[in-house]
């Protein structure tokens, strides 16, 4: 069984996908992990496009049963093909952005007032991530990730504005009524 959560940054993949990897005992593979190069300050370098491509497929391919988190839409066609079930979550856009605001605030702590570099970053990705509800935003954006859903060759489950717990439970749900 493989599954890819996606969504837009903030809306939950990550803490769903560790959460129901944990409880169906499956591995988790966080998008995140191949796209940046793992440094001191994250989220800086960012891995060339085959390297990560192939390496995540490699890793989803050794793995039986697999949750990735993180959007693969323009990682090329292999990926359309390669889940047994889709989610696509979301959040209005105010909690969304709130959480990430709060993220950015536990990962760089008093680094965001003191080093003018790492704020100006902080600044630009929270400007990139609100443009997210933005279907016309050249980049990742709802409209971009609502059509890759409808291109998976499987069921892909669309879940809002819920707790995690409820999340789970719509998740093993639609395993069981699609029996994937």
């Amino acid at each position: 069984m493989k599954i890819i959560i996606f969504g837009g940054s903030g809306s939950g993949t990550t803490t769903l996908a560790q959460s129901l990897a944990e409880k169906l005992q499956y591995e988790h593979l966080d998008v995140d992990e191949f796209y940046w190069v793992q440094t001191i300050v994250p989220y800086q370098i960012k891995i060339a496009r085959s390297q990560r491509v192939n390496r995540l497929r490699k890793a989803l391919e050794a793995s039986e049963n697999v949750v990735v988190s993180g959007s693969l839409v323009n990682w090329g066609e292999y990926w359309s093909s390669a889940f047994d079930l889709g989610v696509l979550l979301y959040l209005p856009p105010d909690v969304r952005m709130e959480r990430l605001r709060k993220r950015e605030v536990m990962r760089y702590g008093d680094q965001l007032q003191s080093d003018p570099d790492l704020k100006a970053q902080s600044e630009e990705f929270l400007n990139w991530a609100q443009q997210y509800d933005n279907p016309s935003f050249d980049g990742r954006n709802i409209a971009e990730h609502k059509k890759w859903a409808k291109s998976l060759n499987c069921h892909c489950l669309e879940i809002g504005d819920l707790s995690n717990e409820q999340r789970i439970s719509e998740v093993l749900k639609a395993m069981k009524l699609h029996e994937v």
